[in-house]
């Protein structure tokens, strides 16, 4: 006998399909919403949502089936409604479940709605078909489906919130019993939602001639398997991104607690550990010894050396450091400080004894590139809990160890209290200068440059001055040292771009074109976008680029040729001027200072200094101006304080002089006043050049 000809079987095989389509629907949705995330709205909504598209196509799923062999059209727009409400609805449901609500479980709200809303889409599918003689609804039969749901959603839900937090082994067959649970609610409400509708009693719909019976089979079934099968495929593609995601914080995580280079701790598991320690030795009511690290003489090491090398001689130095630590004590801070932690209840003198091995030790030679190479460092030696509380003791081993290195080098010393004083006093001015910066009590004053051939001021230096409220004025040499040190030279070197670009733009607004000179420090050329935040300011305040000089030591200049060449070429393409200054002090390669794109040299002020007394330093004055002249290089003199000086300069062929002689540095006031009103420390005249309007609107 045929089975599959027997008509009275054709209602169940299309049942039994439909039932495999929801519960693997249902599991599918129920794997979606394991995995989602519990933290992050946004992020588990995208999770749930993949599970809404799951079950709602279930639930469609189930609703096309039930039509299965019935002669009936149906419109398309109808259907889609019905599958978007479905996914909406179940959607919702999932998000819901993750929410919690006072002295309810916080799957029940969820789980309710979604059984209500199953029967009210089934409803609403219906009407779908356009029946001629319409559809009336038994209250019974609908009551019986609405119960069923309300009943299976809760328990379907609370069964797996239950059990979902148990072993790898109970979700294996929770997940596909849900399923099981879900689709024969959803497939036993449908079909008595069909058997109240009476459908095979109606005459024909209204949308026969637009979606037939059986293209409407044929998409509930092969569609919906195939979009279930995609969702399943999207759901493993999800789980290992997450995966791969979860093992790379983990092994970030790992990494964050020890160097990388070295593969000693980092200074986030040292403070872990320092915590410990203290805890212990409270306890035990002993002492520990903190020794603070820092290499001598390791950048001229690393530039000739290159990076690898570098990196070689830093691997050494931990490797014998471990050597002589404890396990786990030993910790690298970054570049080439390291801490090493002594426990055991251990006097000073152990800890200087530590101290000297380590000294003795890491001065061995070594080979790096067939070179050999050694290297010395400087220790400071925190004591606890005589030098203080933990959250201070690697700061009073730093202060100690900046004194062994002040003191030459290659020596290590015992922290004392008089050295926190100090340290003290740059924590406020730290402060203080933050402050100033953010409420405008840094100010710029202007040094005149003359030109040397006619005594007329051409331009002048921007000097950064600060008005300290208590402190009165405060040296440069004081605080920039500071700022550099701790990060603030960046946003101080910004401000001055802009203060010099701001006060350029008043003077020439009141008649005044003169070129302005800043200085950049070694830190500001290493910013990538040094040459953009100038070229800001510059637009910001519509200044020519040509009435603007970028000042650099001859030592940062030489730093890092590459970095240096790169960002130079770029302030010299947008049209400032490049100065080289305290030319005389560095060691400058001839074959650099060709290529680098600058425009004057600066003599240094020590050799200006002795011009009238020291043959040696005419010689080398004169070398500088000629080597100038042979680049095609403009020649500045600064720190001019006697008439002397004046004359020798102006004979050998300086082309601009600075200095006390003609003025003292004042401010951008005083300056304008002097240009103007001739009220000035000397009689001299400014160029005429300078007042002269120009051709163009940006000046």
């Amino acid at each position: 006998m045929n089975t599959l000809a027997d008509p009275a079987l054709t209602p169940l095989l299309w049942m039994g399909l439909s039932l495999t389509i929801a519960a693997m629907a249902a599991q599918l949705s129920v794997a979606w919403l394991e995995r989602a995330p519990i933290q992050g709205a946004p992020a588990r909504w995208r999770w749930m949502l993949g599970g809404g598209l799951s079950l709602g196509t279930g639930i469609w799923s189930a609703h096309g089936l039930a039509a299965a062999g019935i002669p009936a059209g149906f419109n398309a727009a109808g259907e889609l409604t019905v599958w978007l409400l479905a996914v909406a609805a179940s959607s919702a449901a999932l998000g819901w479940s993750a929410t919690n609500y006072p002295r309810v479980p916080p799957w029940l709200p969820g789980s309710i709605g979604l059984g209500s809303f199953i029967v009210a889409l089934q409803m609403m599918g219906m009407p779908a078909s356009g029946w001629h003689a319409g559809i009336e609804w038994r209250a019974g039969p609908l009551l019986l489906a609405w119960l069923i749901c309300l009943a299976g959603c809760p328990l379907a839900f609370g069964l797996f919130h239950s059990l979902r937090a148990t072993s790898h082994r109970v979700m294996a067959w929770l997940r596909p019993a849900v399923g099981l649970l879900l689709g024969s609610v959803i497939v036993s409400s449908q079909y008595l939602v069909t058997a109240v509708a009476a459908l095979p009693s109606q005459t024909p719909s209204a949308f026969a001639g637009e979606v037939p019976g059986a293209a409407l089979t044929a998409l509930a079934s092969l569609g919906s398997a195939g979009l279930l099968l995609a969702l399943r495929g999207a759901l493993r593609r999800q789980l290992r991104a997450q995966t791969a995601r979860v093992r790379l914080q983990r092994e970030q995580g790992m990494e964050s607690l020890h160097d990388p280079l070295t593969g000693l701790p980092s200074r986030s598991l040292f403070k872990g550990m320092l915590t410990q320690a203290v805890s212990q030795a409270d306890v035990g009511h002993q002492r520990l010894a903190l020794l603070f690290i820092n290499l001598d003489g390791f950048k001229p090491i690393n530039q000739s050396l290159g990076q690898a090398g570098g990196d070689l001689v830093l691997r050494t130095i931990a490797t014998r450091l471990r050597s002589l630590s404890q396990p786990h004590m030993t910790a690298r801070l970054g570049g080439d400080e390291f801490l090493m932690l002594l426990t055991g209840d251990p006097q000073p003198e152990d800890a200087s004894d530590l101290a000297s091995d380590l000294l003795a030790l890491i001065a061995r030679p070594f080979t790096i590139a067939r070179r050999k190479t050694s290297i010395c460092c400087s220790i400071g030696i925190a004591m606890y809990p005589e030098h203080g509380a933990m959250s201070t003791l690697i700061g009073h081993a730093s202060t100690a160890m900046r004194a062994a290195k002040a003191a030459g080098g290659a020596s290590h010393i015992l922290f004392e209290t008089h050295m926190a004083k100090g340290s003290r006093d740059q924590m406020e001015l730290l402060r203080d200068l933050r402050v100033a910066l953010e409420r405008g009590q840094l100010e710029l004053y202007y040094q005149p440059k003359i030109h040397a051939p006619s005594g007329e001021i051409t331009g002048a230096e921007a000097l950064l001055r600060w008005h300290h409220p208590k402190r009165g004025m405060v040296s440069p040499g004081v605080f920039i040292p500071i700022a550099e040190r701790y990060g603030l030279i960046g946003a101080l070197g910004q401000w001055v771009i802009d203060e010099a670009c701001r006060q350029t733009r008043a003077w020439r607004d009141g008649g005044l074109r003169m070129r302005v000179a800043i200085n950049l420090s070694v830190h500001q050329l290493r910013q990538v976008d040094l040459a953009e935040r100038v070229g800001a300011a510059l637009g910001r305040h519509q200044i020519n680029p040509d009435l603007i000089t970028c000042e650099l030591t001859e030592s940062s200049a030489m730093d890092d040729t590459e970095v240096t060449m790169r960002v130079l070429g770029e302030l010299s393409r947008l049209g400032v001027h490049i100065s080289i200054d305290d030319f005389g002090t560095g060691h400058s390669s001839l074959s650099l200072l060709r290529k680098l794109p600058a425009h004057e040299l600066k003599i240094d002020r020590s050799f200006v200094l002795d011009l009238e007394t020291s043959e040696e330093a005419r010689k080398v004055a004169s070398a500088v101006v000629n080597l100038a002249k042979a680049l095609d290089l403009k020649v500045v003199a600064e720190g001019v304080e006697t008439e002397e000086q004046n004359r020798i300069l102006r004979d050998m062929g300086c082309d601009q002089l600075q200095g006390f002689l003609f003025a003292k540095p004042m401010s951008a006031k005083a300056l304008a006043l002097w240009a103007m009103d001739d009220v000035g420390p000397r009689t001299l005249n400014f160029r005429d050049s300078l007042f002269k309007a120009s051709e163009t609107a940006v000046a």
